[in-house]
C-alpha cells in the first residue's frame, strides 16, 4: 500500500460567528476557501495541474455554502481547470474525514497529489438557520423529521444531549467549567508563544486590506468566577415543543426514560461559534520526491465509529480505539491529543474514559476558547496536532471529535 504524507497545513484565523460583528462575516465563504487554497498552492509551489482533487468539508451546503464549494473555490484560488474538486458533509466530522478521504485516494495509488480542508462560516448558516426557522423547517438537531426513524433512533439537540451525558457521567459543572478555563489559559499561552504562527494565513479583504490576521474568539480575561456566574443554556431548550407534544427532552427519555438532569453548559465551557477555514496538501512519497516537496507527517491510520444517535456526543472514545487498534499502538504511544471540545463534557469524558494525561490533551485549548467552525474544524485540528509534534518533538498526534448523529471519525499522524 501507498504511504500518504501530509506536505503542509494551513489555516485561517476564527472570526467570531455573528453576522456583522465578526471580522470575517462579510465576505463569502468560497473567498474564505480560496485564501487557504492559495496559501497552500503558494507555499509549496505547487503546480495545481498536477492536482488529482480537492476533498472539502462544508456542513451547511445552503445558499452560499452550496454548488460544490471544493472546486468553485479551487477556481476562485487560480488553480488549473484540470484539479478537480468535491465538497462532503459529515457534519463536525467532516474536516477530518476529507483528509481521510484523500488519504484514502493516494494510499490506493490511485492518486498522487490531493488537497483536503473544509470551511465554515456560521455566520452566515445562523442567518439561513434563522430564516428556516421563521418559515417552520426543523433545524438539525430537531429530530430527523421521519417518525418512523424517530421511533427508532429519536434524536435531540446537541446541547441538551450534553447535559444529560453530564449527569449520566456524574460530571459537576464544576469539573466542566475547570476545563473550559484550562482551555482558554493553554490558548492563551499558545498565542502568545506564536505556536499557530506555522500554519495560520491572514484573510484580506477584495480590496487587498486585512480582514483577518489573529484568533478573534478566545477570552484570556476568562476566570473561575465569571464562569460560574454563566446561566445553563440549554435548561429551556429542553422543553422546547417539536411539534405533536413531543420536545427535546422526551427525545432523550424515550431511550433513556429514567434520567432527569440539569443544565450544566453555557458560553464559556461549549465550543465558539466562530468562522474558519483549512487546508491540507496529502501526496504520495514518489510525488513528494519528484516535486522536491518535504513531508511534514505520515498518515498512520484512520477509522470511523457511530455510537448511539439519541446523546449524539460519545462516539470519540471508541473511534480512538479503533483507530489505535487499526494502527498496532496504546494510548501511551501518543503524544498529542486533539479532542474538539464541542461541549466541555465530550472533552471530560474522553479523558477519563480512556485515562488521559490532562498535559496531553488539547495542549494549546480547544474550541471552549479557539472556537468550532463545524466543517473546518477536523482539518483545523489535525494541523495544530502536527504543528505541537514539530514544536514539541514528539512522535505520534490523534485526532477526533464528535459529529451529529452519533459518529465520530479519527485519525493518527506520524511526525517525520
Amino acid at each position: 500500500m501507498t504511504e500518504a504524507y501530509i506536505i503542509d497545513a494551513v489555516r485561517t484565523p476564527r472570526g467570531i460567528g455573528k453576522p456583522g460583528k465578526g471580522a470575517l462575516s462579510h465576505l463569502h465563504p468560497q473567498h474564505l476557501a480560496a485564501t487557504v487554497l492559495t496559501a497552500i498552492k503558494d507555499r509549496n509551489d505547487l503546480n495545481t495541474a498536477e492536482v488529482d482533487d480537492i476533498i472539502w468539508s462544508t456542513s451547511t451546503q445552503k445558499g452560499k455554502q452550496g454548488g460544490d464549494l471544493g472546486r468553485m473555490a479551487a477556481l476562485a484560488a487560480g488553480y488549473d481547470t484540470k484539479a478537480s474538486g468535491t465538497t462532503l458533509d459529515r457534519f463536525c466530522g467532516g474536516g477530518i474525514s476529507s483528509v481521510n478521504f484523500a488519504a484514502a485516494t493516494v494510499m490506493s495509488g490511485m492518486e498522487d497529489c490531493v488537497i483536503a480542508g473544509g470551511t465554515e462560516m456560521m455566520s452566515y448558516t445562523s442567518q439561513i438557520m434563522a430564516e428556516e426557522a421563521n418559515a417552520g423547517i426543523k433545524p438539525l438537531g430537531m429530530g430527523s423529521g421521519n417518525a418512523a426513524l424517530d421511533a427508532i433512533h429519536p434524536q435531540s439537540h446537541q446541547g441538551v444531549c450534553g447535559d444529560a451525558i453530564a449527569e449520566m457521567e456524574g460530571i459537576s459543572r464544576e469539573a466542566l467549567d475547570a476545563l473550559a478555563l484550562e482551555s482558554q489559559k493553554r490558548a492563551a499561552t499558545a498565542i502568545a508563544e506564536g505556536r499557530f504562527d506555522k500554519s495560520l494565513v491572514t484573510v484580506h479583504n477584495e480590496d487587498g486590506s486585512v480582514a483577518l490576521d489573529h484568533e478573534e474568539f478566545p477570552r484570556p480575561q476568562t476566570t473561575a468566577e465569571g464562569l460560574a456566574g454563566l446561566k445553563a443554556s440549554f435548561s429551556t431548550l429542553k422543553d422546547f415543543d417539536l411539534g405533536g407534544g413531543a420536545t427535546f427532552a422526551q427525545q432523550i427519555k424515550r431511550v433513556y426514560p429514567d434520567l432527569e438532569w440539569e443544565g450544566v453548559h453555557h458560553a464559556g465551557n461549549s465550543s465558539g461559534v466562530v468562522d474558519g477555514a483549512a487546508a491540507l496538501l496529502i501526496t504520495s512519497k514518489e510525488y513528494a520526491d519528484k516535486s522536491g516537496l518535504k513531508p511534514r507527517a505520515r498518515i498512520v491510520a484512520y477509522a470511523n465509529a457511530g455510537d448511539c444517535p439519541t446523546l449524539m456526543l460519545n462516539a470519540p472514545v471508541p473511534a480512538a480505539k479503533k483507530v489505535l487498534e487499526k494502527a498496532g499502538l496504546s494510548k501511551d504511544d501518543i503524544d498529542v491529543w486533539e479532542i474538539n471540545e464541542a461541549f466541555a463534557v465530550v472533552a471530560e469524558k474522553f479523558i477519563r474514559d480512556l485515562e488521559l494525561p490532562r498535559e496531553k490533551v488539547n495542549i494549546n485549548g480547544g474550541a471552549c476558547a479557539l472556537g468550532h467552525p463545524i466543517g473546518a474544524t477536523g482539518s483545523i485540528l489535525i494541523g495544530t496536532a502536527l504543528d505541537e509534534l514539530e514544536r514539541s518533538k514528539g512522535r505520534y498526534g490523534l485526532v477526533t471529535m464528535c459529529a451529529a448523529g452519533g459518529m465520530a471519525p479519527a485519525i493518527i499522524i506520524e511526525r517525520i
